[in-house]
């Protein structure tokens, strides 16, 4: 069987990636792929993992902002972010959305900030792990609107919703695709969307930019990885298979639901692409003192 590794804890968008390309790969292989969910350290267990493995292309790992986060932010990964792993493809990119519990009195971004600066410091945002796309998304927004709430990590965006419904936690800023569900539910309110323009799915849904805070955005990935030395023919196979699951009617319409547009660019590309996000996520980083916790 093929070991498809989730370096995060069940429940978030990359199940639902990973889900759906493992089918295809199983169609058009007849091999068994076998969903592997390793969270915890801010995604290095998973990954680590699959840096390791035996480089056949039995073992893949789908990662997110996370992995070119990590490269700064943690100072002795088990492992290189670009030389011990060789990307497959971008499989898609995404808005993030900007989530309240229904119990907040809030129903816009203005009365967010306005709500959270009268009760400074009494409220909490949740994150998917310290240095997460998630964390460095809500610490950007506190920067940029002059408030302040508590950070508290968790291990995925399971763990993160079961506290923000209920309203033990205020704020959540996290991938469409993860939080879709909830958010058509009705179990949670969508403020705003952190994309530069509007998500098509969601016209009535303003950017955080528009909503209040100029200037203001961040967007998430997905991208699968193999074992730097696995041979080129397997990684040519794997893209292959990739790309095509990206034109499948079903990935389509649920990348489309969670405000997700598939992307599917070559090994090469996704290797340019990652070293733009080690670089951008870096500077983000520094700009905002964020220390590994």
């Amino acid at each position: 069987p093929i070991r498809f590794i989730i370096p995060t804890a069940a429940g978030g968008g990359s199940d639902q990636i990973v889900r759906h390309l493992g089918n295809r790969y199983t169609a058009v292989w007849g091999q068994q792929v076998v969903a592997d969910n390793r969270p915890g350290a801010g995604m290095t267990i998973g990954i680590d993992i699959a840096a390791k493995a035996t480089p056949d292309g039995h073992t893949i790992v789908l990662v997110n902002p996370s992995h070119a986060i990590n490269a700064t932010l943690m100072k002795k990964l088990p492992y290189d972010a670009v030389n011990d792993l060789t990307p497959i493809s971008v499989v898609a990119t995404q808005a993030l959305g900007l989530i309240v519990p229904n119990t907040l009195p809030v129903k816009s971004v203005k009365e967010l900030i306005a709500h959270a600066k009268a009760k400074s410091g009494e409220l909490s945002f949740g994150s998917s792990g310290p240095g997460s796309a998630s964390h460095l998304a809500g610490e950007m927004f506190l920067g940029m609107t002059g408030t302040q709430m508590t950070h508290i990590a968790y291990k995925g965006t399971g763990p993160v919703l079961v506290d923000l419904i209920p309203g033990r936690l205020h704020m959540y800023i996290n991938p469409m695709l993860a939080i879709i569900n909830q958010v058509n539910a009705g179990q949670v309110r969508l403020l705003a969307v952190t994309s530069p323009k509007r998500v098509s799915s969601l016209p009535d849904v303003p950017t955080v930019a528009e909503a209040g805070v100029p200037g203001y955005e961040a967007t998430s990935w997905y991208m699968v990885l193999a074992p730097s030395k696995t041979p080129g023919a397997i990684i040519n196979k794997l893209h292959a298979e990739t790309v095509n699951a990206l034109k499948a009617k079903d990935m389509l319409e649920m990348l489309a639901k969670g405000g997700t547009d598939a992307v599917g660019n070559t090994p090469a590309e996704a290797m340019t692409y990652l070293k733009a996000e080690i670089a951008r996520w870096g500077k983000v980083i520094r700009d905002a003192k964020v220390q590994q916790q």
